[in-house]
């Protein structure tokens, strides 16, 4: 998700462009419900909206899928990063008037504003990162989240098997959905493999706060934690420092912590966008909820590469993610999505 926005956290502009599009190709034509297109062998003009950095670890995920989208020639490719929450209806408003046919990006703390955009310009489809779903008013936007929980929950067998002291600490961000829902599945997982397990649960009230992260930590290791769920950046220094394990979330750090990180559940938004591009090539593009693409068994997540710490994890845990990951894929495990917040216990 996008940690920066959904509590009003503004950033300065700075706005960066990738690569320049050129003016040409027909326009979308709106049919009730549907964005249309007359020329679908052309790229698409794509825009992104961020408001943090593109190297953030949520965004980078989506600025990763667009740029392989360049690549294969299915689109172009132009985007703003850092783009404040009271600035955000403007550029979305400059990249619709400047003819981009799908605008992407995340609008959890302008929900209505970018909503309103969207029904200005019913001619322009929309996919947004949202905590909301489609709703009738708006037929060309539509919405997507990271639901990685199926990678959550087999990382937390891992952790559940490489724990020795069999308390875990998690440090997180805010206690939204988002965020929520990848923890319980990650204890869902612990408990696979250890019962009786216990969990430290913290969040530190800001997205990109790593000093108040790594202090948050350094108490849960006080405290017995000698594993770590690094929500959040600063939770993987504290654990390399304390010569303790810790368990990656949405990109995968290990090669920054080779002998700390010891499982990471990836987010991979390219099915996401792909299929948004094939609907609006196609003409049937609406208001959908993308979230789904996001589930493993369509591609939407996976669990790191061992890397590092092969040979290093239990063979018993390894063959009970494969198990469940067999599962999942085949829809006969289903991960529960529980978005209440988190407990210690």
């Amino acid at each position: 998700m996008p940690y920066g926005s959904r509590f009003g956290v503004k950033h300065a502009i700075n706005r960066r462009q990738l690569m320049k599009t050129a003016a040409a190709g027909a326009a979308l034509v709106a049919a009730p419900g549907i964005i249309g297109r007359a020329r679908a062998q052309t790229p698409l003009k794509v825009a992104a909206i961020y408001t943090v950095p593109v190297e953030q670890q949520w965004v980078s995920r989506i600025h990763k899928a667009a740029n392989a989208a360049v690549a294969r020639g299915d689109i172009e490719y132009v985007f703003s990063e850092n783009t404040s929450n009271n600035d955000y209806e403007r550029v979305m408003r400059e990249y619709s008037e400047a003819g981009h046919d799908l605008i992407i990006g995340e609008a959890f703390a302008v929900e209505e504003a970018a909503r309103q955009v969207a029904r200005d310009y019913p001619d322009k489809a929309y996919l947004l990162g949202s905590s909301f779903k489609p709703m009738d008013d708006t037929p060309n936007f539509a919405v997507f989240d990271n639901y990685i929980q199926d990678a959550s929950y087999l990382s937390g067998i891992i952790a559940g098997a490489m724990t020795q002291s069999k308390n875990i600490g998690m440090v997180g961000g805010f206690p939204i959905p988002e965020v929520n829902r990848l923890m319980h599945a990650f204890m869902a997982g612990a408990r696979e493999s250890a019962p009786d397990i216990k969990f430290q649960v913290a969040f530190i009230g800001s997205w990109f706060d790593p000093p108040k992260a790594k202090e948050t930590a350094f108490a849960q290791i006080d405290a017995g934690a000698d594993l770590l769920y690094a929500e959040r950046f600063g939770v993987s220094d504290a654990a390399k420092e304390r010569g303790i394990l810790a368990v990656g979330n949405v990109i995968d750090t290990q090669a920054d912590y080779p002998d700390t990180v010891a499982a990471s559940a990836l987010w991979h938004f390219e099915p996401t966008l792909d299929a948004a591009i094939a609907r609006v090539k196609a003409g049937t593009f609406k208001a959908e909820d993308y979230g789904v693409y996001s589930f493993m068994k369509e591609g939407g997540c996976s669990l790191a590469p061992l890397g590092t710490f092969e040979g290093r994890v239990p063979e018993a845990a390894l063959k009970l993610v494969a198990e469940r990951e067999a599962a999942i894929k085949d829809g006969s495990l289903v991960v529960e999505i529980n978005d209440e917040e988190p407990k210690s216990s």
